[in-house]
């Protein structure tokens, strides 16, 4: 029998949505064991000046417990 434990994190960074992806699941895989799965749940950007500056991501990091 497989338990699997979700933790939902906001990650955000100014080069793209893919690098706070990227750099949420690595935080959490710093305190985290067995990693399977991500979900990103929402995405946002930040505006100033009519510039995208920061994208926030919403993950839902899943792993498993054992």
């Amino acid at each position: 029998m497989a338990v699997a434990k979700v933790v939902e994190v906001i990650s955000s960074l100014i080069e793209s949505i893919e690098h706070a992806i990227r750099d949420g699941v690595a935080k959490v895989g710093e305190t985290v064991d067995n990693i399977e799965s991500v979900w990103v749940k929402d995405t946002k950007g930040v505006v100033r000046d009519n510039k995208v500056v920061e994208w926030r991501v919403i993950l839902a990091v899943t792993f498993v417990v054992r």
